[in-house]
């Protein structure tokens, strides 16, 4: 009996950890950071830039405003500002990407300018 029931419950475990796998996506969107996130106004591409330098992290903002936590922020590195596409590991909590490979589509920031000033 103490046999079968710690058979189910490695199964159980198993078919727990299955669930959580992560899945590879292809997403759109922009890199911008963790202070600001979607919310970028005009400045956005300067801003991405200085907060980034001030300590906020890289997050990825998708073509619904979600902001994604990016668990892998040195392959993000020359895109801080730009519209991209990633093909990315979505973790199963649904807060945070692993970025296999990126590529500029084009613009800063969802079509904001660049260059305006702080």
């Amino acid at each position: 009996m103490k046999c079968l029931a710690f058979i189910l419950a490695l199964g159980s475990i198993t078919t727990f950890g299955a669930a959580q796998t992560t899945k590879t996506q292809t997403l759109s969107g922009y890199i911008s950071d963790s202070k600001c996130g979607a919310m970028h106004m005009d400045n956005g591409l300067g801003c991405v830039k200085k907060c980034i330098e001030n300590g906020y992290f890289p997050v990825f903002v998708d073509a619904q405003k979600k902001v994604w936590a990016i668990e892998n922020p040195y392959a993000v590195k020359d895109y801080y500002g730009y519209n991209v596409k990633v093909v990315t590991e979505v973790n199963p909590s649904g807060k945070s990407i692993h970025v296999d490979k990126i590529t500029k589509t084009g613009g800063v920031l969802g079509g904001m300018k660049d260059g305006m000033p702080m």
